[in-house]
Formats: structure tokens, C-alpha cells, sequence
């Protein structure tokens, strides 16, 4: 059995407690009010929900570009530098990013792996040596669901996603695809498909949303990664409304995949509270591929984080919500419990 004490972030209005956190083979056995002098604040890791962690041999390498240029496949710069990188490369690149996830605070991400079943092996060997939890979405061929969790689509573009949708459901597993990015003429073919998860959704109308809606599908939102490749800003509030709202930093070379600087930016740019930018952050990701962590709850897995309440940073802030979402940095975390 293990302790935790400081003010423990409850549930799903993130109810602020002062007391501990009791740990027993992995599981939350209990949540106790007690008196406490830890400065600590105790939340649920983050879930980011969608990353491209392929990309990380090219940081940076797409400032500047156009969406196209920088990330369409297969003339991007995104796919030229995965070309004509060696394995070895990309799979140490990529653990080192597992690694710094994992440092700022994230327990698990959901990747849209690029590549097919070699793509999907890459991750697996990446990742497999690390502690954070890594959901794969495949590419390409649906034999990618012999080694992956789900199914990734760039778009309903091609007729050939009615087969590969078909044969995902067929398997059982999860179908996610990207709509509405760079503008909104694939939404309605998106829905179409039936999917599990919808990615950015930037150019989402009533008329979309409305269908989300009946369809009850989750989407993740990637507000820095929009702005910087210059394909506007997604209705966060009419998502909100309409559905589960998760974050993902998406593209490593655009973004560094900091959770606490994506809840910072949403906090600050669209019109949410700092709870709900909080629940995105960790339970609606989870939530959105079946994980059953992102809560501080009695019987959840204990998947948490640790953050000093007392650092240089942190210290005298009135609202610890608020200074976790819109303060607070991987340099405030004191551990994560993955």
C-alpha cells in the first residue's frame, strides 16, 4: 500500500481536497480527507490524445509551411524526412519523446502511425521499452490490426476507406480518422464512415455537429497545432456541446508534446472553463479509446500526477485547477505514477 497526501483533484468537477490518496496493486482504494501539511497537488495524468511521434527526427523542420507542405502525404517534408531516416534513428527518436511525455506529466497517447504494420512495429519497439502506455492507430492496410489497436485514417478521401472500414469493424477495433482540417469538405464523408474518433474537426458547422451529435462520437482537438499550421481555430465551446472533447499536441516537428502548454493555450484563447480544458486533458482522452483511468476515482487504475504546489512557479497561486491548467509546467511536476 501506498500514500499520497496533498490536495487531491476528485473526480470529474476536479472537487479539491485536502487529505491522500491511498494506492493498492495499482488501483485508487481509497480517497481520505485528512489533515496534511504537502504542498503537493495530486491529479490525473494526462491522456494525450493524438501525437504523429514518427515526426520526431524532423522538429522544426515545418516552420514556415503550408499544412500540405509541411505534413501531406507523400510529398511532404514530414514524409521526406521519414524516408529518409534509418529505422534505428527514428525508433530512438521516438523513444526519447515517449520519455519526455511521460517526464511532463502523460501517462498514455493515442498515435496515428504513418508507415503500415512497419510503421506500427516502430512505435511498438519504441515504446515498449518505456513506462508510458502507447494506443496505436494503424495506417494503411487493416492487416495493421495484427500489431496495432485501432485503425488511423488521413481522410474520407479515397473510396478504398468504405473496405478498410469495413474490415476494422469486422476486427472489432477502433476506426479514428482526421476531418475537417483543412476545410470542411470531408466531414460529412468522415461521418459517413461511422467512426470512433474524429481528429480536429477546425471546420466543424451546426450541420456537422448535429450529426456528432446523434452519432455520439468523441473528437480531439489540437489548437496549437492549427495555429501553427495556419488552418484556423476549432470551435472548442460547439464541440464541447455537442460531445467528449479530448487534447493532443499532434505533429512532434510542429509542437513539443507539452500537455500543460496545450491546456495553457485553450485556456487562455477559447471560451471553456479551466475544468473542462483539465477533463480534456485527461479524462476525455482516456474516455475516447476505452481507457479506463483520467479520474481521481475509488477504483480507477492510478494513473496520476504529482505536482509541487510549493515550487517557484506555483507557489501562492488561489485555485489549483487553475494553476495546473494555465501555470503550471514539467518543471512543477515531483512524479508521475504510471
Amino acid at each position: 500500500m501506498e500514500t499520497i497526501e496533498g490536495t487531491v483533484l476528485v473526480g470529474a468537477s476536479f472537487e479539491p481536497i485536502r487529505g491522500r490518496v491511498v494506492i493498492e496493486d495499482g488501483e485508487i482504494a481509497a480517497i481520505e480527507e485528512t489533515a496534511t501539511d504537502s504542498d503537493r497537488i495530486v491529479l490525473p495524468a494526462f491522456v494525450n490524445a493524438h501525437t504523429h511521434v514518427g515526426d520526431s527526427v524532423a522538429k522544426e523542420a515545418a516552420v514556415g509551411l503550408s499544412l500540405e507542405e509541411a505534413v501531406v502525404p507523400p510529398d511532404s517534408r514530414k514524409h521526406e524526412r521519414l524516408r529518409e531516416t534509418p529505422r534505428a534513428d527514428r525508433v530512438r527518436a521516438i523513444r526519447r519523446t515517449c520519455r519526455l511525455m511521460e517526464r511532463t506529466g502523460t501517462a498514455a497517447f493515442c498515435d496515428f502511425r504513418e508507415f503500415g504494420v512497419e510503421g506500427a512495429r516502430v512505435l511498438r519497439e519504441a515504446a515498449g521499452t518505456e513506462r508510458i502506455a502507447a494506443f496505436v492507430f494503424g495506417s494503411d492496410d487493416p492487416a495493421v490490426l495484427d500489431v496495432a489497436d485501432g485503425f488511423g485514417a488521413s481522410g474520407a478521401t479515397d473510396e478504398d476507406f468504405r473496405e478498410r472500414r469495413a474490415a476494422v469493424r469486422e476486427r472489432g477495433k477502433p476506426f479514428a480518422i482526421h476531418a475537417g482540417e483543412p476545410d470542411a469538405s470531408d466531414i460529412h464523408p468522415a461521418l459517413d464512415l461511422e467512426p470512433d474518433l474524429l481528429v480536429h474537426m477546425v471546420h466543424a458547422a451546426d450541420e456537422h455537429l448535429e450529426r456528432v451529435a446523434e452519432q455520439d462520437v468523441p473528437i480531439v482537438a489540437c489548437p496549437r497545432a492549427n495555429l501553427a499550421l495556419g488552418v484556423g481555430t476549432p470551435p472548442l465551446r460547439e464541440l464541447l456541446d455537442h460531445t467528449t472533447v479530448a487534447l493532443g499536441t499532434d505533429n512532434v516537428m510542429v509542437n513539443g508534446p507539452s500537455m500543460f502548454r496545450e491546456m495553457e493555450y485553450t485556456a487562455k484563447r477559447f471560451d471553456v472553463t479551466d475544468r473542462e480544458v483539465l477533463h480534456m486533458a485527461t479524462r476525455g482522452g482516456a474516455a475516447a479509446v476505452g481507457f479506463e483511468y483520467g479520474l481521481v476515482e475509488r477504483g480507477r487504475p492510478a494513473k496520476l500526477l504529482v505536482v509541487d504546489g510549493d515550487s517557484d512557479n506555483l507557489a501562492g497561486t488561489e485555485d489549483p485547477v487553475s494553476a495546473v491548467v494555465r501555470r503550471a509546467s514539467g518543471l512543477d511536476v515531483e512524479r508521475v505514477v504510471v
